[in-house]
């Protein structure tokens, strides 16, 4: 099971999730480059801290990640890979306002 951090967080970063996570496994706080959070799916340990102190309800099990969201998902695993790739991704997907 791997959570993912879907658009609502987008321009928000809120923290919450990075406070409660006992593993450190959520990253974008330290970047002004990054829009949003990311959860490295091999870190996670699948607690669950992260999920219900999201503000904006932006964390789900993957599998369970709403249809709307699906194209997030790829998101969170490409960041471990390429970082201004996955920027990128984020910029096309929610274009800045």
């Amino acid at each position: 099971m791997t959570y993912i951090i879907a658009e609502p967080c987008v321009d928000v970063k809120d923290g919450a999730c990075v406070d409660v996570c006992p593993v450190d496994c959520i990253y974008g706080m330290d970047n002004e480059n990054d829009r949003m959070l990311y959860i490295h799916p091999d870190e996670c340990i699948d607690c669950a801290a992260c999920e219900p102190v999201c503000p904006v309800n932006a964390i789900f099990v993957e599998e369970d990640t709403p249809e709307e969201w699906k194209a997030w998902i790829p998101i969170n695993y490409d960041f471990f890979k390429d970082e201004d790739a996955t920027r990128a991704q984020v910029d096309e997907l929610k274009p800045r306002g």
